[in-house]
């Protein structure tokens, strides 16, 4: 949905304590009336707020949509509106219109399927859930967040039916790992929604860094194995000349001197 003008109307915000059910509430007030996603903010210890504008009716709507929906998902926190922010309001927080054209440029990514997302407490189980629904079904991994308190999300992108296998085989390495957080599956996101997902940082420098040039290493050429023949299979009297040389060595070797010198 295109921005027209700074004049936005009311404002709504609601707020969980999961990213991917901030992302599932943000997609239900999306459909549920005709308001703007102005995009989201994130204030740690996994807390995320939905900030959405339009008309007072829309966003009035929208709003009590999304606090069922966090309620369904067991993790709403709080939710309020305004009829009329003021300008000095809209001036200071990410509440406006350029903040929600800002917004919708991040992440740039099309809807062509349903979305996934993994949240885990710590990264290694996010990794591992990521591979895991990787190689579990077709899916492509998108983008991660980090929330706060140890919180990251895998987003992953797919048919329907390749998303939910996905998610559960990441849902199960998870577990296996570290801590399972939260899970979500959105069959058909908007595209108000793609185009508001985090990219990863990863990709905003890729292009600038140079090939990583491995030292070229010359291989190590194998020495040949000399066997040393063994005292049992010579006559006993060349097994006692070789025990008497071989106990005068040890006699005659002298020792390195220590750099330290006794007082006499």
């Amino acid at each position: 949905m295109e921005i027209q003008s700074p004049d936005m109307g009311a404002l709504g915000l609601v707020c969980t304590r999961s990213f991917p059910a901030m992302i599932g509430t943000a997609d239900m007030m999306l459909k549920s009336s005709g308001v703007v996603l102005v995009g989201y903010e994130k204030t740690g210890s996994g807390y995320c707020t939905a900030v959405v504008r339009g008309p007072y009716a829309d966003v009035r709507l929208a709003v009590q949509t999304g606090k069922e929906t966090a309620e369904q998902f067991g993790q709403f926190i709080s939710s309020m509106m305004l009829p009329r922010p003021l300008p000095n309001l809209e001036l200071v927080l990410p509440i406006s219109a350029h903040f929600a054209a800002y917004a919708q440029t991040q992440g740039n990514f099309k809807a062509l399927g349903a979305i996934g997302l993994v949240e885990t407490r710590g990264f290694p189980p996010m990794v591992a859930a990521a591979d895991a629904m990787l190689k579990s079904a077709n899916v492509e991994l998108l983008t991660y967040e980090k929330t706060g308190s140890g919180l990251c999300t895998a987003i992953i992108q797919g048919r329907v039916a390749d998303v939910t296998m996905a998610v559960e085989a990441g849902m199960y390495e998870a577990e296996r790992i570290g801590e399972l957080h939260a899970i979500m599956v959105i069959p058909r996101p908007l595209e108000d929604l793609m185009r508001t997902l985090p990219r990863p940082h990863q990709a905003l420098e890729i292009d600038r860094l140079q090939p990583l040039q491995l030292p070229k290493r010359t291989p190590v050429q194998e020495r040949e194995l000399v066997e040393i023949p063994q005292l049992q299979k010579l006559p006993a009297a060349m097994q006692q000349e070789a025990v008497a040389i071989e106990a005068v060595a040890e006699v005659e070797v002298e020792k390195p001197q220590s750099p330290f010198r006794t007082l006499e």
